[in-house]
């Protein structure tokens, strides 16, 4: 039975063309050792290349790019997980000699050894030999071969990468300048405007096609930096890494991924704007690695009801939900409930709009936060921590917690008849005691009303509180006793709000606000 198609992000380099065509797509990191020969060519007869009045043509563009894009073979020796035993021949057979040749050095079942080769793209932007490409175009490479036009090879040195902007630079040692290329303006490109992709497209080399912008900031859940460029230039597997020119020679962006059913191109192809991934190359080239501002917060979005509920003319920015304990802003300007919507002169629209900005800026720098509080508009000023650094204190504190649980008798405490004072929006709320803290296994630095029991039906239901949960906050307000909540809840309703904004914590402390509908 034939299995379902069905259209998924692709990463944009090559599979053996039998995985292409016979399997139903999967998101990949292209490996491949497929040969530019087997490939199918369809001819679409009186088709044109470009549709329209588009421009009449980019020989001479073209011409002066394609000996600065190059392509990327690697090679990576993985164990083999096969453990069928080794073939073995009758003794005396003229054909031992050639067994014993073909298997020598492979070792016991288990730990046989094979090369896996893949193909990819990227571009030179420096004389000297820096090379640009995708991350996954080099993962995990023994061996990193560059290719250039002129037929030349030169084995390449890898600098550094960045798994969250999926991008790498290599380094070659030529005997003479090579052909470069600078990068331009990702900022200044429009949709409709037109773009040139060159790369390395199931292993065929060096290819031009042209097509135009189709969308900006993108979001494809690649990576915490999403802001791509989507394009209908034909990108293909092997395109990966190859840069998308304007039309005056200047890189605006990498080819890094692909909506297709198939693996080959239908028109929707993304690259990873130079906005973006020009600081990351100079920070790679410099440091080896990447520094990013942090500013050391747990945000969420602005629904439309948070807007509402914060007295927001429209939902925008970026929600605090937390602040992380030693970051940049601990007891800071900055407190949970504020919603950002600036950062540096730059706007933040939506929630994910802010980690790209904070991290496009310099560890150190003291910048201009504007933020709502209470329905007032204020500006602070903060200075940025290294976003490295707070990972690796976070990833320290989790191991902690874990290593901690692991010690303790994991079993769920017994459910005890605590006293329920009130009944709101349909959960019942109980005083923050001891008793409850035992029971439902409460942190101690947790402080608010304690949810004993939700309504299957309720309003409080639907945003998926539950027993255990603390009412933080209401409305901005601190709630100490089930009373306070009922009475911020008349308030509310009394003011003509329809939803009441509550910060909710779990058993941990993790902060999260949701609103919840008083009709």
């Amino acid at each position: 039975m034939a299995l379902p198609i069905r259209s998924v992000f692709f990463r944009s380099t090559v599979t053996a063309l039998a995985l292409v065509t016979a399997l139903p797509a999967t998101l990949v990191h292209a490996q491949t050792t497929t040969p530019a020969a087997t490939v199918p060519m369809q001819v679409v007869p009186g088709k044109s290349a470009l549709a329209g009045h588009g421009p009449e043509s980019v020989a001479d563009l073209a011409a002066g790019l394609l000996d600065a894009v190059v392509n990327i073979s690697t090679s990576q020796n993985v164990k083999n997980d096969d453990n069928a035993p080794m073939p073995q021949v009758p003794e005396g057979s003229p054909f031992q000699d050639f067994f014993d040749e073909f298997f020598k050095g492979q070792g016991a079942p288990g730990d046989r050894q094979r090369t896996v080769s893949s193909l990819g793209s990227g571009f030179v932007i420096d004389p000297a030999g820096y090379i640009v490409t995708n991350n996954h175009v080099i993962e995990g490479a023994d061996d990193i071969e560059v290719n250039f036009a002129n037929g030349s090879k030169l084995q390449a040195k890898l600098i550094g990468t960045d798994t969250k902007t999926d991008l790498a630079l290599l380094k070659v040692e030529p005997k003479k300048p090579l052909t470069s290329v600078p990068f331009g303006d990702s900022k200044t490109m429009r949709i409709g405007d037109w773009v040139m992709a060159i790369g390395n497209p199931f292993g065929l080399g060096g290819t031009v096609t042209v097509g135009i912008i189709s969308a900006r900031g993108r979001n494809i859940n690649a990576g915490p930096y999403d802001n791509f460029i989507q394009t209908d230039a034909a990108i293909n597997r092997g395109n990966s890494g190859g840069p998308l020119f304007n039309m005056r020679g200047e890189v605006i962006g990498i080819n890094t991924a692909i909506i297709s059913p198939s693996g080959g191109s239908i028109g929707i192809g993304f690259s990873v704007p130079t906005e973006l991934a020009e600081n990351v190359v100079k920070q790679l080239r410099e440091f080896g690695e990447t520094r990013r501002g942090w500013l050391g917060v747990r945000i969420q979005p602005v629904t439309a009801d948070i807007a509402e509920s914060l007295k927001m003319e429209t939902p925008k920015g970026a929600l605090v939900a937390g602040i992380v304990s030693g970051g940049p802003v601990d007891g800071g300007e900055i407190k949970t409930g504020d919603v950002i919507i600036k950062f540096d002169g730059r706007d933040v629209v939506e929630m994910r709009d802010l980690p790209r900005v904070v991290a496009e800026s310099p560890v150190g720098k003291a910048v201009d936060v504007v933020i709502i509080r209470d329905g007032k508009e204020m500006t602070v000023k903060v200075t940025l921590g290294r976003l490295e650094d707070g990972e690796e204190a976070e990833a320290a504190v989790a191991e902690d917690t874990q290593g901690a649980q692991e010690g303790t008798d994991q079993a769920e405490p017994p459910a005890a008849d605590l006293p329920v004072a009130d009944e709101v929006l349909g959960m019942k709320l109980a005083a923050l005691d001891a008793e409850s803290r035992k029971t439902y296994g409460i942190a101690e630095d947790v402080e608010g009303v304690v949810i004993t029991d939700v309504a299957a039906d309720s309003a409080a239901a639907e945003r998926r509180i539950v027993a255990g949960d603390v009412i933080v906050e209401i409305g901005q307000e601190a709630m100490r006793a089930p009373e306070d909540v009922s009475a911020r809840v008349e308030e509310l309703k009394a003011d003509g709000r329809r939803n009441a904004l509550l910060m909710i914590a779990n058993k941990t402390g993790e902060l999260r606000f949701v609103t919840v509908r008083m009709e």
